[in-house]
């Protein structure tokens, strides 16, 4: 629980200033750092970020009465600006749930440096 409260937090404060593809990196070394299991690893990325991610896009729909969304939704014709809300914090959580899955995978790769 504390991974993903973790990554939540730091890819919150990384997305302010950098681009997307900055909230892999909490994912990635926080997945490392905590050396839990790897399914668990991408099991909390994967929630940390979906639930920031859909929630922006969440707050985004309702603050402006679905006109994004419902443009967006338009445009990849997919019917129903809600799955335009839901696809966004699945894509969010894939990208951190596989970062911190490739964090704790590097940490329990057996490492032989001999000849």
């Amino acid at each position: 629980m504390l991974l993903s409260l973790l990554i939540l937090i730091s890819a919150f404060l990384l997305n302010l200033f950098l681009p997307w593809w900055s909230i892999a990196l909490p994912g990635l070394i926080l997945g490392y750092v905590f050396n839990k299991q790897m399914w668990v690893s991408f099991g909390w990325g994967f929630l940390a970020l979906f639930l920031l991610w859909g929630g922006q896009a969440l707050y985004i729909h309702l603050a402006n009465d679905g006109i994004l969304s419902s443009r967006i939704a338009e445009m990849l014709q997919v019917g129903s600006p809600w799955l335009v809300v839901l696809a966004t914090g699945i894509l969010g959580g894939l990208v951190s749930g596989l970062a911190a899955l490739t964090g704790a995978a590097l940490k329990n790769t057996p490492r032989s440096f001999e000849r």
